[in-house]
Formats: structure tokens, C-alpha cells, sequence
């Protein structure tokens, strides 16, 4: 059985996790790396280097995460990046994710993001792509608007599909959204990659 760490609920209350709030915690998303498993729980040590131990949700959604390479952006493919401003008002891709088809849709739009500094998330629809000599110049397309994105070469691209929890073992990298329900940290969806593979973000 894993064993609470004080630093786990350091962190969560640092995320706003206080035992007072009321009816339901809000949610937080946790990067990092499993370092200890079993049915009920996982330890994830965070980027930050904290440690958090979550239980398992009863209704936990795991999904896997694998690399695909930059061709495998297409005009019209549903892509969620994480990015930073350039001085051309212009976008400089952190990472991006190609959606299934079955997720198109999923976060539509343009929102701050918490990977670092200025870092941006847009999701939306690739409605122009060009080669050019930094990498790829996309045009993204959502709701309310669109946007410029550059893809420098080297970017990872992934894609994801559904996994289970024989991939939440010691070494996995995740990132997880966690809430507090029953007066423990919870994990709720996590992503997980396999044989070590880290997503960008």
C-alpha cells in the first residue's frame, strides 16, 4: 500500500486544493513521472520535484500517447499545440498533438496555458499548411478565430488512442488531471506514454 508524503498535500494546496472549499475542488494538471503503482494509487514525482501520491478514480481514463512525425499534419487535421508568442505576433509551436477523429472539436480555441511563461494552448483545424524553410507554417482555425503557428523542425507531434492501466507502471511518463474528492487527491485522466516516451507537454 503506498504511503501518504507530507509533500503531497503541499502541493495541493498550493494548487488550490483547501479542505474548506466547497462542494468540488477544482481540477489541476500534474506533469511527471510514476515512480511507484498498485490497483489503488500512484506516486508521481512532478516536474517541480514534488511528490504526490493520487488515488485512482472508479472512473479513471487512461489514454496512451505515441510520437508521429511532422508529416503527419495534414490540411484539415484536428492539432492542439502548446506555444509562445513570437515578435511578429505570429506563434512558435512547444508541441503538438494530432487529435483522432473521433476528438475533433475537444478544447476548441485559443487560452493561456500553464507550460510556461506567455505559453498559449490552440486547438483548432489546420486550414492552410505551407513548408517553409523553418519547418511548417500552419494556419489553425476555431470558433472565435485563428492563428499563425510555426512548427520548427525537431517539434514532437504525437497522437493518442484509448489505453488502460497496464500502462501506470514505475518509470511512465503522465501527465494527469487531479481533484480532490473524499478528502484525497485523485487522479481523473490521465496520459500516459509507453516504454518511457515522454509527450511535450
Amino acid at each position: 500500500m503506498l504511503k501518504p508524503l507530507l509533500c503531497a498535500t503541499a502541493l495541493f494546496v498550493a494548487a488550490g486544493f483547501a479542505a474548506a472549499q466547497a462542494p468540488a475542488s477544482p481540477t489541476v494538471r500534474i506533469r511527471g513521472t510514476i515512480q511507484a503503482a498498485d490497483d489503488a494509487a500512484i506516486t508521481v514525482k512532478a516536474r517541480s520535484g514534488e511528490v504526490v501520491v493520487l488515488a485512482l478514480s472508479d472512473k479513471l481514463v487512461v489514454s496512451e500517447v505515441m510520437p508521429i512525425q511532422l508529416s503527419d499534419i495534414q490540411p484539415g487535421s484536428y492539432i492542439g499545440t502548446a506555444a509562445v508568442p513570437q515578435a511578429d505576433g505570429t506563434l512558435r509551436s512547444l508541441g503538438v498533438t494530432v487529435f483522432p477523429e473521433s476528438a475533433r472539436g475537444v478544447g476548441d480555441g485559443h487560452r493561456p496555458y500553464d507550460l510556461g511563461p506567455e505559453s498559449t494552448m490552440t486547438n483548432g483545424a489546420v486550414a492552410d499548411l505551407v513548408a517553409v524553410p523553418e519547418g511548417r507554417k500552419l494556419q489553425l482555425k476555431y470558433k472565435d478565430g485563428e492563428k499563425t503557428v510555426f512548427v520548427l523542425p525537431g517539434t514532437q507531434v504525437v497522437t493518442f488512442k484509448p489505453g488502460d492501466r497496464s500502462l501506470l507502471v514505475v518509470g511512465a511518463n503522465v501527465s494527469l488531471t487531479a481533484q480532490e474528492i473524499n478528502g484525497k487527491p485523485t487522479a481523473l485522466r490521465v496520459t500516459a506514454g509507453r516504454n518511457g516516451f515522454a509527450a511535450p507537454y
